[in-house]
């Protein structure tokens, strides 16, 4: 017969079992680096960069393409999946994942983002969200429970808040009306979320107001989530307001939580933000750039139609050991990509794709080695970048 005492540590095992889990394995003085370990067993390293998978594909490439770049992660978006192909498509398969053959953790963007992106074709108040679809015109409607529900039937292991992403500039007194919106759709995001074993993270709003983006923050705290996002960054805003703003905010979220910073991928920003203690990141920019001819480098970035390329029988990146640069040359590359040839971007995001899924590696291990300050600064030396404040 099993005892009360071990009774008790079972039970306590099989809660962990059944949420996600952040485990911190190391530090170097304000960044981290540790573990976010979720039901299935799935483990995911962080600091991580999350490519973007907004319609259940990373552009041009495959899965198992991904899952080789090294990645854990990816980020689908619930506002398009849910207009193209429809969640009874999925549903019909099972979940997201068995519809992509994607069997590692998913993030989904509630679609708040597109509350922001879609500003003409949409309108706000305080139970919801109208959209006028992009695609067709219909009308429909968002609220915090139907981005929740979606999200459940797609199965996504990080289930994101509705939030509102406030523009910018925006006064001060719009911002705090937007916010207390953000607010009120996060707690009802929470009961909505009640029941469901998936991670449920919070966003923090604010813009650049340092009181409101507090504000935000202790109320998401006192509401309670899994990790804390923040959300309204990249969207117009001086690198310094972006930064002084990081700067204000990150200390404040919980230790103990999982932090993600949300569409910034710039891989100087990155270690800004590593630097910081920010432990998530996603964005489009490998992707994008791979599709425009933009290939990053240890070197800083390369524009691979430039005609200094045409007979370059070098790899994209002497250090690097990706498929493409295994196989290719510049040169190739340069010409695949002058005669518009789709395996030119697949080759590109395969590149791309690589270099930040390294890039993180690299930023894990400096941490442990307790090294992060001196790898961040001979990065961005070779990289090119300045780094922003990088021994504030």
């Amino acid at each position: 017969m099993i005892n009360f005492i071990n009774l008790l540590l079972l039970i306590n095992k099989l809660k962990i079992l059944l949420n996600m889990k952040f485990e911190l394995i190391a530090k170097d003085n304000l960044a981290r680096c540790g573990k976010l370990i979720f039901p299935s067993g799935d483990i995911v390293n962080t600091p991580t960069f999350m490519p973007v998978g907004t319609l259940g594909t990373v552009k041009t490439v495959s899965p198992e393409e991904i899952s080789d770049s090294g990645a854990e992660i990816i980020l689908g978006n619930t506002f398009h999946l849910m207009l193209r192909p429809g969640i009874d498509v999925i549903s019909a398969h099972g979940d997201l994942h068995n519809f992509m053959r994607w069997h590692k953790p998913i993030l989904t963007d509630s679609g708040g983002f597109q509350v922001f992106s879609l500003s003409t074709l949409r309108r706000v108040d305080k139970n919801g969200v109208w959209f006028k679809s992009p695609f067709n015109g219909a009308k429909i409607f968002l609220s915090p429970e139907i981005s929740i529900k979606i999200q459940q039937l797609l199965n996504s292991n990080i289930v994101m808040v509705l939030d509102e992403c406030m523009p910018y500039p925006i006064s001060y007194d719009k911002a705090q009306i937007s916010v207390d919106i953000s607010i009120s759709w996060a707690h009802r995001s929470k009961i909505a979320h009640e029941g469901n074993k998936n991670a449920l993270f919070g966003i923090i709003q604010g813009g650049i107001f340092p009181s409101l983006r507090s504000y935000s923050l202790s109320a998401l705290v006192d509401i309670g989530y899994d990790g804390y996002a923040i959300g309204g960054m990249g969207i117009g805003e001086t690198k310094i307001e972006m930064f002084d703003t990081l700067n204000y905010l990150i200390p404040q979220i919980p230790n103990d939580k999982p932090r993600y910073l949300m569409g910034i991928g710039k891989p100087e920003d990155i270690i800004y933000g590593v630097l910081n203690g920010i432990d998530m990141f996603d964005c489009v920019i490998p992707t994008r750039n791979a599709r425009n001819g933009t290939l990053y480098t240890n070197r800083g970035k390369i524009r691979i139609r430039n005609s200094i390329y045409r007979s370059d029988c070098n790899p994209i990146d002497q250090m690097c050991n990706c498929y493409t640069c295994n196989n290719y040359s510049r040169a190739y590359l340069h010409h695949l990509d002058k005669c518009k040839e789709v395996l030119g971007i697949r080759l590109n995001t395969i590149h791309n794709l690589h270099f930040f899924q390294n890039l993180m590696a690299n930023l894990r291990v400096a941490i442990k080695q307790k090294c992060l300050t001196k790898f961040a600064n001979e990065f961005c030396y070779l990289y090119g970048e300045k780094l922003y404040e990088i021994n504030k």
